[in-house]
């Protein structure tokens, strides 16, 4: 049976306005799990479980007797942002809104669900990842601390990610890095504050935070080889203080990006000097925390031409292309690498388009059809009857 593709696709462009309509932070997509399921339901897959890892969703469909499985992957949540303009399906839930796109993911999947159940084409088993918290970086790792391997096996991983700037109908991916890892650092200055007009009583720290954040900059310029790629960027300065008590307590805030845990490793171990080192320039004290959220997306390089023969089969070949350079984003989808191989891929939003993580964005519809040919493709082709 072959679907009919206008239908389908008037369908999902109807599946996704409702998710955004219908927005929900990580770990609370309860209303958006309970309509992934009902659908993978209503197309006939052979089990789907919902819960897995708090929120998410897993179908399974069957075919033939081979013994291979393949898993597609699409992430839920919405983001604490108050979306801007007058959309007729606008998000109804106050400071939720989809500004990433995973509202388009959710529903490419479904669309890629609902081909491959009509259709089939393929001998083995497609697992349909539904995944919770993206946004957090936490909701990979809860399916898998879940037993997601344990419970749904399965032997490679693919996912997509919109992305404005490109046309619609564009396609990119690269072997190897993709995407950056993400670590999160706080460090706290306790000093003494005091009047503002009598700053040599104290030790207050407004000056040393404000010197640590120029010498932050070095690591990178100053202490990274220049082949490696980092950032460090400081992203919040908070202090006790108010217009004429100088603060003793400040608190530096920010997030770096790599892509080898060697420069993680580095950019922490120099921020640790630096810490200490202004702190005792201003003799003011300082605690660094450090932590990783994210690990870096690395491709599988013979599943990334894989990804390239499947999105020739549907788009133009000049269309399709090595994306030029690693991007300092980052994705959980990395942390299930860690257990497969597989590729992320990314498909154009439009050049026009807002970016990511703004109030005025949104999916572009047009792109919907692309995505689930392109898992439904996949699938096929790895899982060739």
């Amino acid at each position: 049976m072959t679907i009919d593709r206008n239908a389908l696709h008037a369908e999902m462009t109807a599946w996704r306005r409702d998710l955004h309509a219908h927005p929900e932070f990580g770990f609370e997509e309860v209303r958006t799990a309970a309509f992934v399921a009902r659908k993978l339901r209503e197309f006939g897959l052979d089990e789907v479980v919902e819960g897995v890892g708090g929120t998410g969703v897993v179908g399974t469909l069957r075919r033939g007797a081979g013994n291979r499985s393949i898993a597609l992957r699409a992430d839920m949540d919405a983001l604490r942002i108050t979306e801007q303009g007058d959309r007729a399906y606008r998000s109804q839930a106050s400071g939720v809104m989809h500004a990433c796109g995973h509202d388009g993911h959710t529903a490419m999947l479904l669309g890629a669900a609902r081909m491959l159940a009509e259709e089939g084409g393929f001998d083995g088993t497609v697992r349909f990842l539904f995944q919770p918290a993206e946004e957090w970086g936490r909701g990979a790792l809860a399916m898998l601390a879940d037993g997601l391997m344990e419970r749904f096996p399965f032997d490679e991983i693919y996912g997509i990610h919109n992305m404005p700037g490109l046309p619609v109908g564009r396609f990119e991916t690269r072997p190897g890095a993709l995407m950056s890892a993400e670590d999160n650092f706080e460090i706290v200055l306790e000093g003494v504050g005091g009047h503002a007009a009598r700053p040599h009583w104290g030790n207050e720290v407004l000056v040393a935070a404000c010197a640590l954040v120029i010498n932050l900059q070095t690591i990178v310029s100053r202490r990274l080889s220049p082949t490696d790629v980092g950032v460090v960027s400081v992203t919040e300065l908070v202090t006790d203080g108010t217009r004429n008590a100088l603060p003793g307590l400040a608190r530096v805030l920010g997030d770096a990006r790599s892509f080898r845990p060697e420069v993680s490793a580095q950019i922490e171990r120099q921020m640790r000097i630096i810490a200490e080192g202004t702190a005792l320039a201003h003799n003011v004290a300082a605690t660094v925390t450090y932590t990783r959220e994210f690990v870096p997306l690395l491709n599988d390089p013979d599943l990334v031409e894989e990804a390239f023969a499947v999105a020739r089969g549907f788009l133009p070949a000049e269309n399709v292309a090595l994306a030029a350079e690693p991007m300092t984003g980052s994705e959980d989808f990395a942390h299930f690498l860690a257990h497969a191989p597989g590729c992320f891929v990314f498909l154009g939003n439009g050049e026009a388009s807002a970016p990511l993580h703004n109030p005025g964005y949104d999916f572009d519809d047009r792109g919907l059809l692309h995505g689930a040919d392109f898992h439904a493709g996949i699938a096929r082709r790895r899982l060739a009857a």
